[in-house]
């Protein structure tokens, strides 16, 4: 079911946004097996997600295929020693003093990390991130420090069934990251969308999408 579900999905995703940017398919791998994790890799995916620290610790060396590693979770910044060097996109950094943290960590490694700015669009309390109006200003700080490289920006889109809302949301976000690349930024990756929504992320020009359910199924939360 795995292979037929990544099989689907990645003749689903179009290969370009209507900007014309290469779509990435991200598959989230919150919970799941390595055994299943690999299936999905065997059937084509390049770029897998953790949520977890311990989880991308457990699973580190078991994940075959050499895939694109992505750090999609909340990080606690006592925890980014753990990640260092292993990592190829943060995409949660929401805060300055993780960012400081990702920094201090790398240059200590002589690493560079790439990251992503995540925005909290929705206005969300559930959710962390600079508020858009604050983007400007953290792209700022956060360009500043050494040893990182702001790869671009990140947005969950709020879970409601308003999909002018949601398309409005989107579209800000989208005409952001525009501004910003127009300003001088060297960004690549615009990511918006999970499985309910990517559709509407891709069409509002996302070009990295965040999958894990429609190619897994349920999260088995009870096993964690």
């Amino acid at each position: 079911m795995i292979e037929e579900n990544v099989k689907s999905l990645l003749n689903e995703i179009p290969q370009t946004n209507p900007f014309g940017e290469r779509v990435t398919l991200v598959a989230a791998i919150k919970l799941q097996q390595v055994e299943d994790i690999n299936r999905a890799i065997c059937a084509g995916v390049t770029d897998v997600g953790d949520n977890h620290v311990q989880e991308f610790k457990d699973k580190y060396e078991g994940i075959i295929g050499n895939p694109k590693r992505h750090f999609i979770g909340h990080l606690q910044t006592n925890k980014v020693k753990y990640l260092i060097g292993k990592v190829d996109l943060y995409h949660s950094v929401d805060r300055l003093n993780l960012a400081e943290e990702i920094s201090k960590r790398s240059k200590n490694a002589n690493v560079v990390s790439n990251v992503l700015l995540q925005v909290n669009i929705g206005c969300e309390e559930s959710k962390g991130g600079f508020d858009l109006s604050e983007i400007d200003a953290a792209y700022i700080a956060v360009n500043a420090l050494p040893n990182l490289k702001i790869e671009g920006l990140m947005a969950m889109l709020p879970f409601i069934d308003d999909e002018k809302e949601l398309r409005r949301l989107a579209t800000l976000m989208s005409e952001k990251y525009d501004y910003l690349k127009a300003q001088g930024a060297d960004f690549k990756y615009l990511c918006m969308g999970m499985s309910g929504d990517w559709k509407l992320g891709v069409e509002c020009g996302a070009n990295v999408v965040r999958i894990g359910t429609t190619i897994f199924g349920k999260r088995n939360y009870a096993a964690k």
